[in-house]
């Protein structure tokens, strides 16, 4: 019988959008009062594509953390095809920069920066391996003849086995993975290899997209695949392997951009980071390999820390609001009007 209380060393969010301007004041509290770090994304406009770009962003995250709330972001870097071996060599020496994010062009939000071809960059992915600067990969191709569901598995066909064998030294973090073929790749790669599980890719399969109709607020990037892959993903999160690890890839748009004729991609997760992998572990049976998941296999994996505070979760149903500020607008988060079964205890303010 599983536990109705559960209290974890502070799990870290290793994939997280924060945004900019009043959008960043307006969701950072709800990722501050559940992770102790993120590594955050750089996809803003403009791109954050230099040392100078992350720390001024790394600043205007800090200076949005309401008073009493403990928070490191942790920064990365937008890979271009103008990326030099320098500026990653200097984004290293920095100490605050973690990690260099792989767009395909047009892939997503914010991705018309992106790379068109990754061969472009293998000089900065040789001084990467050199420096132990990680490589985050939104693993997807987007060739317009290759079917939307098909992009991750082509992706790992077309690219990255290249880039794990031409590499052996490059740590590679295949992000939101949501594929049994990502799945058993990370499972039997080279060490150095990993990959993020978002909480509503271990929840939900592509039905919720039409659930009694067209479901823009369930479409994301990858999208949410068939229940098979699901279930690939849930008996990854809960095997214990190391590999594996918490990123919400959480999303927040505005309602009215994702209730529009081209819907942007993304679901907003922060308002129960945690709560909803609570809800999908304990649904598995496995609330007990959570906290490996959550708190320790992300940070072993980058070479920091576990974080030594905790958080409490209680098995405690509440209902989600229909709609969440996102400064002078509105976002609708994940569980709109329904409930989530594991509830926070607050710590912080």
């Amino acid at each position: 019988m599983s536990p109705d209380t559960l209290t974890l060393a502070r799990p870290d969010d290793w994939h997280l959008h924060l945004r900019d301007g009043d959008s960043l004041a307006a969701v950072l509290p709800d990722t501050a009062r559940r992770f102790g770090r993120a590594i955050v994304m750089p996809n803003l406009l403009p791109p954050v594509r230099n040392v100078d770009d992350a720390m001024a962003y790394r600043g205007r995250i800090l200076a949005s953390l309401p008073a009493g709330m403990r928070f490191e972001p942790l920064m990365t870097l937008y890979l271009t095809e103008a990326t030099t071996p320098a500026d990653v060599r200097a984004a290293k020496a920095s100490t605050h920069v973690h990690a260099v994010k792989y767009y395909p062009a047009g892939a997503t939000t914010n991705s018309q920066s992106g790379v068109t071809d990754l061969a472009r960059c293998d000089a900065v992915f040789e001084a990467m391996q050199e420096i132990g600067l990680p490589l985050l990969l939104h693993g997807e191709v987007t060739d317009a003849d290759v079917d939307v569901f098909d992009r991750e598995a082509v992706f790992i066909e077309r690219h990255l086995q290249r880039l794990v064998d031409a590499f052996p030294r490059l740590k590679i973090v295949l992000e939101h993975v949501t594929t049994r073929e990502g799945v058993d790749f990370v499972t039997s790669a080279r060490p150095g290899v990993a990959a993020t599980l978002t909480a509503h890719h271990l929840l939900l399969n592509r039905n919720a997209l039409f659930r009694g109709g067209l479901r823009p607020h369930a479409y994301c990037l990858p999208v949410v695949k068939r229940e098979r892959h699901r279930q690939a993903l849930m008996d990854a999160a809960t095997s214990g392997n190391p590999r594996f690890f918490l990123g919400t890839d959480s999303a927040p748009h505005a309602k009215s951009a994702k209730e529009s004729g081209c819907g942007c991609a993304g679901i907003y997760t922060a308002h129960a980071g945690i709560e909803l992998y609570a809800e999908a572990f304990d649904a598995a049976g496995a609330i007990d390999r959570l906290e490996a998941f959550a708190s320790f296999h992300g940070p072993d994996f980058y070479g920091l820390a576990r974080n030594t505070e905790t958080i409490t979760l209680t098995r405690q149903p509440w209902q989600v609001p229909d709609e969440l500020p996102l400064g002078a607008v509105a976002l609708v988060p994940m569980r709109a009007g329904e409930t989530i079964g594991w509830r926070l205890q607050d710590t912080q303010a």
